[in-house]
């Protein structure tokens, strides 16, 4: 009798690590979390929604130009300087058209360079909001734009203050699930010959979904 108990206090043991240490491993992979040292890259498809407005002529607002929305990839690197704090470089061109009263403007390629300083809550935790501040540099190129048949000139480059806020869910030890919005000031001066015809303020909002991996 006594070995009988013995041997299913045995196989109740067995059974309950088979069970309980994929039930640990599993948990210590989810809660993690993040560590000074970390790197982060994230991969998201992100939208891009300009908010336009024109400053410093007329010409610009008498026509109503516009610029459309447009959705590309983007590739971000975070390093962790701190536990909740990290640096975050944001990787990501895409080409707009502009549009007008007159009809359309062309096109124009954006490149924003941005550069972040975050703070992430609950960094030991599986899912963790963060918001972020920094600056970006946004360089103009590949510009088709005109007016009939003259040529608009644009300066090609801007900087402007960038805001972000998101959330990374993780799940497994190294992957993780992100959602970010961020808003991004930009603008560039547009001339047709000798003529200013103001500046075109771009400012978009940009929503985004992705994947990230830990390093």
């Amino acid at each position: 009798m006594k070995n009988r108990f013995k041997a299913a206090a045995i196989v109740s043991c067995m059974l309950g690590a088979w069970f309980v240490a994929p039930q640990a491993m599993a948990a210590d992979d989810q809660m993690d979390g993040i560590h000074s040292g970390d790197v982060l890259v994230r991969l998201r498809s992100i939208s891009i929604v300009p908010e336009v407005t024109t400053s410093g002529g007329s010409t610009l607002s008498a026509i109503n130009a516009g610029v459309n929305n447009a959705t590309v990839p983007e590739l971000d690197l975070t390093y962790m300087i701190r536990d909740s704090i990290g640096v975050e470089l944001i990787l990501a061109t895409s080409r707009h058209q502009v549009t007008s009263s007159l009809g359309g403007l062309g096109g124009v390629n954006v490149l924003p360079p941005t550069l972040l300083l975050q703070y992430h809550f609950n960094h030991q935790g599986r899912v963790r909001p963060y918001v972020g501040a920094g600056l970006n540099y946004t360089y103009f190129y590949n510009d088709g734009l005109h007016v009939g048949g003259q040529g608009v000139q644009i300066t090609h480059s801007s900087f402007g203050p960038a805001l972000q806020a998101g959330v990374d869910i993780q799940v497994a030890k190294n992957l993780f699930l992100n959602a970010d919005i961020k808003k991004v000031w930009m603008r560039t001066e547009a001339t047709l010959g000798n003529t200013e015809l103001g500046t075109l303020h771009i400012d978009p909002t940009v929503i985004g979904v992705g994947i990230g991996m830990k390093f």
